[in-house]
């Protein structure tokens, strides 16, 4: 039960953190986030973690 968890939750974090990256460098507009370089630094770190948890998600 907490592996499906672990890896939903994972999936989920990466696409937010690769989301407000783009959104950070203006690609994906329609946000107050959009176009602020502040969200460029954060979106990746946030991928990052949601690498690792499904990464240590799969060896559970």
């Amino acid at each position: 039960m907490r592996r499906p968890a672990l890896l939903i939750t994972g999936g989920l974090l990466t696409a937010i953190g690769v989301l407000w990256t783009l959104q950070g460098f203006g690609v994906v507009g329609g946000s107050s986030m959009s176009g602020n370089i502040l969200w460029a630094f954060i979106g990746p770190f946030v991928a990052l973690l949601g690498v690792v948890v499904a990464l240590r998600a799969r060896r559970l």
